[in-house]
Parts: structure tokens; sequence; C-alpha cells
């Protein structure tokens, strides 16, 4: 008994296919929003005195201007006509600086930004 079978010998083969489907969509919006927010700041504010302090005197030479402090002195001269060329002087300007540091409040407008996203389901079956 010496029969020879065949078997059939069976080949199963996979062939895959993707399409592109939308399952959702996403939409994407942003709202502003407004409060006012208290401020506090510390302002400088420089005021300027002038002072004329008369002289009157007689000098050998030309005084520099100078600093004392906070006041810069600058001198005024006059030529005079005498026997000898003098420089008398004749006043002098006092300027000084005073400074004052006030605390001011307020209220301003700031503005924040959220953002809003929402699913939007598309209908079945739509692809790309």
């Amino acid at each position: 008994m010496n029969e020879e079978h065949t078997l059939p010998v069976v080949e199963e083969q996979v062939t895959i296919r993707k399409h592109k489907r939308v399952t959702e969509t996403l939409q994407a919006h942003t709202v502003t929003h407004e409060h006012e927010q208290p401020v506090e700041a510390e302002l400088s504010v420089q005021t300027i005195q002038i002072e004329r302090v008369p002289c009157d005197r007689f000098v050998d030479h030309l005084i520099p201007d100078r600093q004392e402090g906070d006041t810069t002195i600058i001198s005024v001269v006059e030529e005079v006509a005498t026997l000898n060329l003098r420089l008398k002087l004749v006043e002098e300007v006092r300027i000084t600086r005073h400074t004052e540091t006030r605390r001011i409040e307020d209220a301003v407008k700031v503005r924040r930004q959220d953002i809003i996203v929402e699913r939007v389901h598309p209908p079945p079956d739509t692809e790309v």
C-alpha cells in the first residue's frame, strides 16, 4: 500500500489597507476678561528754588560755580571802572533741588485671556 496522497496546503494572506477617517475635530477660541486691579507706586517730584543773595563786595578773580549739598551756587560779577579794574561780586544765585516722594493709589484695567477648546464630532464615515 504505497499510495501517495497529496494534501492541499492552504495559505492565507492578509492585505492591510488604511483609510484616514475624521473621528473628531477641535475648535479653539480665546475669551478676554477685564477686571480692575489696584496699583501703588512711589513718584518723585523735584522742585527748584532760586534764591538771589546780594554780596556787593570786590573779589580778586572769577569765582567758579560750586556745589554745596543739593545747592548749586553761580557767582555773578561785573566789571567796575575804578583806578584799577577789579571784579565786584554782585550776587550769588543759589539753585536748590528738593525731592518729594508721594505714594499714589489707582486702579488699572488688566486683561487675561482664556482659551476654550471644544470637541466637535463629525458625521460618521468622513474621510480625509
